[in-house]
């Protein structure tokens, strides 16, 4: 019964997490570093789909990607570079930005990296887990206003999602932690600029104090000053 109280609430959190946005072709999908290997799975998938013609992947933590995908720990970006290129897309096809250690910098080491390149991209394919897609999106309203963009993941239900993740070593708790983290951070980060704020409803917010509550807070930012 615990067990299914947490999912309950754990649901909750997800769909209002995952939003929902239609894709529309791009100049480059933007894959944002994550531990998760079906994020690049998807990155790939679109770039077959021929919705864009590159792939950014951005990542500079060195972690484990799912512990069946890659034995040695690798940057984010490195080790969904090696699940692209053996999935087939082109390397050329493929940008790396192994510099950044978080969402932010996700979006201005990249940004730094195009300028350098001299690409003159205008739209983006955000690509993330289904959890911080939201989060994704609001925080490229800040870092990347200028351009035109749509927040995606993997269409998974939550069920779905826990699986994979599951799958490739991830555990429920992580991803509860994880997404209670998330949460955290949409409530707090745009009073220091670092996203537009979400409007969060009172049943998400209160499903959020219950799994708190339940000890699903590993993953919660730093509030001091």
């Amino acid at each position: 019964m615990a067990e299914n109280l947490f999912d309950y609430y754990a649901q909750i959190l997800y769909d209002y997490h995952f939003l929902k946005q239609p894709l529309q072709t791009a100049d480059a999908i933007f894959v944002l570093g994550s531990h998760d290997p079906s994020v690049a799975d998807y990155a790939v998938q679109l770039y077959k789909e021929g919705w864009a013609s590159t792939i950014i992947f951005s990542g500079g933590v060195i972690r484990p990607i799912g512990e069946l995908r890659n034995e040695i720990p690798k940057s984010e970006a490195e080790a969904f570079f090696d699940i692209a290129v053996k999935s087939g897309v082109p390397v050329d096809a493929i940008i790396l930005e192994n510099k950044a250690t978080n969402t932010g910098e996700n979006f201005s080491c990249t940004r730094k990296l195009l300028n350098e390149k001299r690409l003159d991209y205008k739209s983006f394919i955000l690509v993330q887990k289904p959890y911080m897609v939201r989060r994704t999106y609001a925080t490229a309203l800040v870092q990347f206003a200028e351009f035109s963009f749509v927040s995606v993941a993997k269409p998974d239900s939550y069920a779905e999602y826990i699986a994979r993740c599951e799958q490739n070593n991830i555990s429920k708790e992580r991803v509860i932690s994880n997404m209670t983290g998330d949460l955290q951070r949409l409530k707090i980060y745009p009073e220091k600029g670092f996203l537009v704020s979400m409007e969060i409803p009172e049943m998400v917010w209160e499903a959020y104090k219950k799994l708190i509550e339940m000890g699903f807070e590993g993953r919660m930012a730093n509030t001091a000053p």
